[in-house]
């Protein structure tokens, strides 16, 4: 049986005295903290989807460029199947003992994997051992990144100012897009700076040590955020546990997969596969690509906000239903005239329109999440399910893209997107709307 929602539940300012003392000030520190790390966790997981093209003769050599980005595809799919563990482990974790120390945790270990990738001898050097050590250090990011998006998720709902929480919780997708369009940043970078031959030898490099030091910047701010977490939610029973979660909120938990799926699916098509699409079906060159996709992200991310701030004022299920719809309809035509076009600024429009849709559902989808679940499960609710529906649909998006287009029936993956937003649409016709309840709603309201 799943629990009713009661809309004065888990009042985080009433039971927490820390968070109860803060002003709009602390509460925008805390939130800087801990997306500071969420940033960095992401630069790092997407630094190696934009070097791929780049690196994947030194670890995946072959003749067929389409069969060498299937392999480099594959391992960054294997790093997502680790998110659900993550999601599991690091948000057991973060009910159990805290948001803070889950989230030093995954940035530590996301930092190792970097460091890791920026060291690793190519297969020229040792052989099969370079793409199965290759294959271990994203498992470990796939791991971190894992944890990190439930607790971080977590934390910015609970540290948000009542009212505004659409608003706060758009910054975690505000740092996800950033650490995005700091990776393909640095890319463009690297790749003015040096040649294509540079870039394959040993430029793809660079993006990793850069990504390894950021995250020691990130974890000295988190060492200074409160926890928002009470001693007596840390020590209930049900705290951390998923037979809880399968026994009481069985349906949110459901809800979320449903809502999620299609949300990670659509999203790593517009943005982590959308490079290759411009190079492998558009025809763009390699720097050209990497421009669009940088201007496309700067502008995707400056608009979380605004679409924050639409969930406050019009409620958080609208907006899902709007992007569920949205999506639904548009997705195919979009995939069309982006792989019929090879004018940078017509790509950049038809990936940013399509990227609007997207943001009713990235700028408040942790802030969703949070809201239908109690705080001595929150962390793995929102994790585990995320990372699950991330897993199986996101990570798994430019395989089967490539894999569609190797069989020669690409326009297939663009029904298959299609689909799933029909999945979420339909699923977040069954969510509960915030304005009336909520775990993290205090007097009802949103």
């Amino acid at each position: 049986m799943n629990r009713p929602i009661p809309a004065a539940h888990d009042a985080l300012a009433s039971q927490n005295p820390t968070i109860a003392a803060y002003d709009n000030r602390a509460r925008i520190r805390a939130i800087i903290g801990s997306s500071s790390g969420n940033l960095v966790e992401w630069y790092d997981f997407y630094a190696y989807a934009f070097t791929a093209i780049y690196f994947k003769d030194a670890f995946f050599p072959g003749a067929d460029p389409t069969v060498q980005l299937i392999n480099t595809a594959a391992v960054f799919a294997i790093g997502f199947l680790m998110r659900p563990i993550g999601g599991w482990v690091f948000g057991r974790v973060a009910d159990r003992y805290g948001r803070k120390t889950s989230m030093l945790i995954s940035v530590m270990m996301m930092c190792a994997g970097s460091l890791v990738i920026a060291i690793l001898p190519t297969y020229g050097q040792i052989g099969l051992l370079a793409p199965v050590l290759l294959l271990f250090a994203r498992m470990a990011q796939g791991l971190s990144v894992g944890g990190e998006y439930g607790t971080s998720a977590t934390y910015m709902s609970e540290v948000a100012l009542k009212g505004r929480r659409g608003f706060y919780g758009s910054f975690q997708y505000v740092t996800l897009i950033g650490g995005q369009l700091l990776a393909s940043l640095v890319v463009v970078l690297v790749t003015m700076a040096l040649s294509d031959q540079e870039m394959s030898a040993w430029g793809w490099r660079i993006p990793f040590f850069i990504g390894a030091g950021a995250a020691v910047v990130a974890l000295y701010l988190r060492r200074s955020l409160h926890e928002t977490t009470t001693e007596g939610a840390r020590a209930s029973k049900e705290a951390g546990s998923m037979l809880a979660i399968w026994r009481h909120h069985r349906r949110a938990f459901l809800t979320v997969l449903g809502y999620t799926a299609g949300g990670s699916l659509i999203f790593y098509t517009f943005t982590t596969y959308m490079q290759k699409y411009l190079v492998n079906t558009a025809h763009m060159d390699k720097k050209t690509a990497n421009l669009t996709m940088t201007a496309v992200l700067f502008t995707y991310m400056v608009v979380q906000p605004l679409f924050g701030l639409f969930a406050d004022r019009f409620g958080r299920k609208t907006a899902m239903l709007i992007f569920g719809a949205s999506t639904t309809l548009l997705t195919v035509p979009l995939l069309h005239a982006i792989g019929g076009t090879t004018n940078p600024v017509l790509a950049y429009g038809l990936i940013t329109a399509a990227l609007l849709c997207v943001s009713f559902y990235t700028s408040i989808s942790g802030l969703v999440k949070a809201e239908m679940f109690p705080a001595e499960v929150r962390a793995l609710g929102v994790g585990l399910s995320y990372a699950i529906a991330n897993a199986l649909f996101g990570g798994s998006a430019e395989f089967v893209a490539l894999s569609f287009k190797d069989w020669g029936v690409e326009t297939w993956f663009f029904w298959y997107v299609t689909a799933m937003c029909l999945i979420a649409f339909l699923t977040s016709l069954q969510m509960p709307d915030s304005r009336r309840s909520g775990y993290l709603q205090g007097d009802g309201t949103a």
